[in-house]
């Protein structure tokens, strides 16, 4: 297990209900209703705010690498995420998938960039050799 050197941040959330329930931020800037997938409850569910999550963080961490490289990126880089829950042997498990569009930039620099980033990104060191996870270049 990879330890922090540093604590940069700390999130912090306050559940009850589970997926049925609602979750709050100490600073109150995320409240939400959940509900679970499927179901057809009005709130959102936990693989929602996951692919919003980390597709999020995996921009930051393409513009992080993009920065070192002297790339400039387009305002519209976009990450389409997808993430699935489904059975595993004795319990459920996830997968994900990112589809990431950096419009006008040539593909085999925008894989490698994606590649870079892959490295560097927290949910994807997170995921490593946990779930499957797919990351394609659009």
């Amino acid at each position: 297990m990879t330890q922090l050197e540093k604590v940069l941040y700390t999130a912090r959330a306050h559940t009850t209900g589970g997926r049925d329930g609602q979750s709050r931020t100490d600073d109150g800037r995320l409240d939400v209703k959940l509900s679970s997938p499927g179901m057809g409850g009005s709130g959102t569910n936990p693989e929602q705010l996951f692919a919003a999550g980390y597709s999020a963080c995996f921009i930051g961490a393409i513009k992080a690498v993009a920065g070192k490289m002297k790339i400039q990126l387009p305002a519209d880089l976009a990450i389409d995420a997808e993430v699935d829950l489904g059975p595993i042997p004795g319990a459920y498990g996830i997968a994900a998938r990112l589809k990431v569009s950096i419009p006008g930039m040539e593909r085999a620099a925008a894989e490698q960039l994606v590649a870079a980033a892959h490295k560097v990104c927290p949910y994807s060191n997170a995921t490593r050799g946990n779930i499957d996870v797919q990351i394609t270049v659009a």
